[in-house]
């Protein structure tokens, strides 16, 4: 049970990140659509768990070091190359929006200059990417429980000292800037997205267990995780959604709120999360296109790609949520599809064996 309860912890921190543990990504993919997202939430949690089981399965199948193997094993020789090109450029993609991340909760926190946070985010995720893959997933469960409990504490305290009506908190969530045209869109294309960038490292995190089972319960308990997340996000910024109105960090804003502690505890997880995110999606980029088994020239190419993802961060978080995500959102169906495909068909053939077994 311990190993399911690491990999839950590390699935739900490369997926959280700065957007989504931030709100930024909540409101824009759920909350923008008002009470009808908290639907959209529990669609998420299910799909998150199946797609998180089926992944850690596979990679503990296969024992995958990079996510090649994981896509070309679901989708075929050729479909699989343009799959692992999607999934590799989203990779570095994602890496980026966690550095610009970076950078929006010290300006808006710390009152310092954006870039001070991009230099911290892309030293520490270069540094760490530079250990190897048990001590990455080790760092990256840590933080997630104290996320889980900020997060509650936030919801219960933004619904207790909520001052609008029902219908007032629609008629403004519905006037906040929205990523997709409607709610039911938006839960599937948030799954997506998310699987599309993290997929890598779940059949990474997978290939680190020999026992399928152990590796799915991992899977499905971080999918369960991740919804519960989801849904109190929602119901904290609807509530209080007077408050978030244009800022970046919409769950900052309301921890803030509630104290300048509070506030400075918040944007500490935040940056956790970031960092969570920030290391898998790197480190699965530079495990897909340079082995790790070679040490040195892993480190040498993950510096690399880290001063490049530091670079590019300077477009800006919320342009970068707002325009990237989507795309790679639509680009994710496939694997979806793919993924429960090869589901259904892996049942399949379990049941054709015993069946010959058994006659």
């Amino acid at each position: 049970m311990k190993k399911s309860i690491q990999i839950a912890g590390a699935y739900i921190g490369v997926i959280v990140g700065a957007g989504f543990a931030s709100g930024q990504e909540i409101l824009q993919f759920f909350a923008s659509f008002g009470w009808i997202s908290v639907i959209g939430a529990v669609i998420a949690a299910f799909f998150f768990a199946f797609l998180g089981m089926s992944l850690t399965q596979l990679g503990s199948r296969l024992q995958t070091i990079s996510h090649k193997q994981v896509v070309y094993h679901l989708c075929g020789r050729y479909v699989g190359v343009f799959v692992d090109l999607i999934i590799t450029f989203f990779l570095f993609g994602v890496a980026v929006v966690m550095i610009a991340g970076t950078g929006s909760i010290f300006e808006q926190q710390f009152g310092l200059p954006s870039i001070v946070g991009n230099v911290v985010m892309a030293v520490l995720t270069i540094a760490t990417v530079c250990l190897n893959i048990q001590k990455v997933l080790s760092l990256m469960g840590m933080i997630t429980p104290f996320l889980l409990l900020i997060v509650v504490i936030i919801a219960i305290y933004s619904y207790l000292t909520m001052d609008l009506n029902a219908v007032e908190i629609q008629k403004i969530a519905e006037t906040q800037n929205s990523a997709v045209s409607n709610w039911a869109l938006g839960a599937l294309l948030y799954v997506s997205y998310n699987i599309a960038a993290g997929a890598a490292m779940l059949a990474v995190m997978g290939g680190t267990i020999t026992d399928e089972k152990t590796a799915g319960r991992g899977g499905i308990l971080g999918g369960i995780g991740l919804g519960l997340l989801i849904l109190l996000i929602i119901l904290a910024m609807l509530t209080k959604v007077n408050v978030i109105d244009g800022v970046d960090m919409p769950m900052l804003s309301l921890a803030s709120e509630m104290s300048p502690a509070i506030g400075w505890i918040m944007s500490i997880i935040l940056l956790g999360m970031i960092y969570n995110t920030a290391v898998g999606m790197l480190y699965a980029f530079t495990a897909r296109l340079i082995n790790p088994e070679q040490p040195t020239k892993f480190k040498g190419f993950a510096i690399s790609f880290g001063i490049v993802a530091f670079i590019a961060s300077f477009v800006g978080f919320t342009t970068l949520v707002g325009t990237l995500y989507p795309v790679m959102g639509y680009l994710g169906f496939i694997i979806m599809i793919a993924i429960i495909v090869a589901w259904f068909r892996r049942k399949r053939e379990v049941k054709e064996v015993a069946f010959k077994q058994a006659n």
